[in-house]
């Protein structure tokens, strides 16, 4: 371990620093190093954002070819035979073109190309540093697939000018539950809304500077009883700009209105687009679901889980802001579970629907049938 990575270790704020660089590095495009705790160590390209440069780049640091890593969920639409655990591993030469890496990652081309493959996998233990890079691609909000190369050890050196932003795996992969632990209250203001006058607005930030999180809290609530909670996740289409392809601005309204009426309350803003996938990739799902994919598929087609949201977040909101138990407005039994695993009691669900349109009709249908939700 280096004395970077020595110091990452023992400083928490470091390592989300470094996790968060690199990100950022994997959506521009660039190299990223990923190294493990066995010493086995990666250099991976975005697969949305590589180019013939960059694949080229890995062959020349590493010398060795790439493999073209992607998620189970991903492999099974490409009936990729599942040899490894957590992802899978695609030998790809670097002669090929970098738009096939492309093509490979995002399925809305995929009724385009339904005759691709066969595709031969790997069938060697994949290293932590490899999964690691697939789940930085996740923390980037991009495709969760990566072109990759393992680096000998007698490459390493050459890796030591080169300016390639470099992490650690564990790091990587403890990244959304390190950074909803270390959020902590930046600001706040008195904003009156619409239909709740009485209300502030609170900003919790992490350390490493990442995506910001909101509590508006309505009135005065008491901490010595349950309070009336919702957790929303941000929808720029629905919140926004008012799309009939969800529930979301209405559940977004709807809350702040019944907090307003009951006096008090509380509704968590969480920064979790498209269930925790980002706004790019759920415009991508939208395009799955136009071909007539549901919305568990279009997430799955892309190589995510159904949901990648972590909800810590809230959970630490509340608890900074001294509440321990809620009434949580809600139709997602997962929502009520994952507060309780992080310490707020829910003493109650809340309903909390409204009526369909002939746009979200079906999705809410799949919300209940597929995802459990109480509609």
């Amino acid at each position: 371990m280096t004395g970077d990575r020595k110091k990452a270790a023992a400083d928490p704020v470091a390592a989300l620093l470094d996790v968060d660089r690199a990100a950022y590095e994997m959506r521009r495009g660039r190299l990223v190093l990923v190294s493990d705790d066995a010493g086995q160590s990666v250099l991976a390209v975005s697969a949305e954002a590589a180019t013939e440069d960059s694949i080229a780049r890995l062959f020349f640091l590493a010398g060795v070819e790439p493999d073209l890593a992607i998620t189970h969920n991903r492999a099974k639409i490409l009936k990729v035979p599942l040899y490894t655990d957590d992802i899978v591993l695609l030998p790809f030469p670097r002669r090929l073109a970098a738009n096939m890496a492309r093509s490979i990652a995002d399925p809305t081309s995929d009724l385009a190309h339904p005759l691709r493959g066969p595709f031969r996998a790997k069938r060697d233990p994949v290293s932590t540093a490899s999964v690691a890079a697939v789940q930085l691609a996740k923390v980037a909000r991009l495709l969760p697939s990566v072109v990759l190369v393992t680096v000998p050890p007698a490459k390493m050196k050459n890796l030591g000018d080169s300016k390639i932003a470099t992490v650690g795996a564990a790091d990587v992969l403890s990244y959304e539950l390190g950074t909803a632990g270390a959020l902590r209250q930046v600001t706040a203001a008195r904003v009156p809304l619409e239909d709740a006058e009485d209300a502030r607005i609170l900003a919790f930030r992490s350390p490493d500077g990442g995506r910001e999180h909101l509590a508006i809290v309505i009135g005065q609530p008491a901490t010595d009883t349950p309070v009336l909670t919702r957790l929303h996740s941000e929808c720029f289409t629905g919140d926004l700009v008012g799309s009939l392809k969800c529930d979301c601005g209405q559940q977004l309204r709807g809350a702040i209105s019944q907090i307003g009426k009951e006096g008090a309350g509380i509704l968590l803003y969480l920064r979790q687009e498209g269930r925790g996938i980002g706004l790019i990739n759920k415009l991508r799902a939208y395009a799955l679901q136009d071909q007539g994919y549901d919305t568990v598929e279009a997430n799955e087609r892309l190589g995510f889980e159904s949901d990648e949201r972590v909800f810590l977040p809230a959970a630490r909101i509340l608890q900074q802001l001294g509440y321990r138990k809620v009434r949580l407005m809600t139709n997602n039994p997962d929502k009520v579970a994952a507060l309780e695993q992080y310490g707020i009691e829910v003493s109650e669900r809340v309903q909390h629907a409204f009526p369909s349109n002939d746009h979200n009709e079906f999705y809410l249908s799949v919300k209940k049938d597929k995802s459990g939700h109480l509609l």
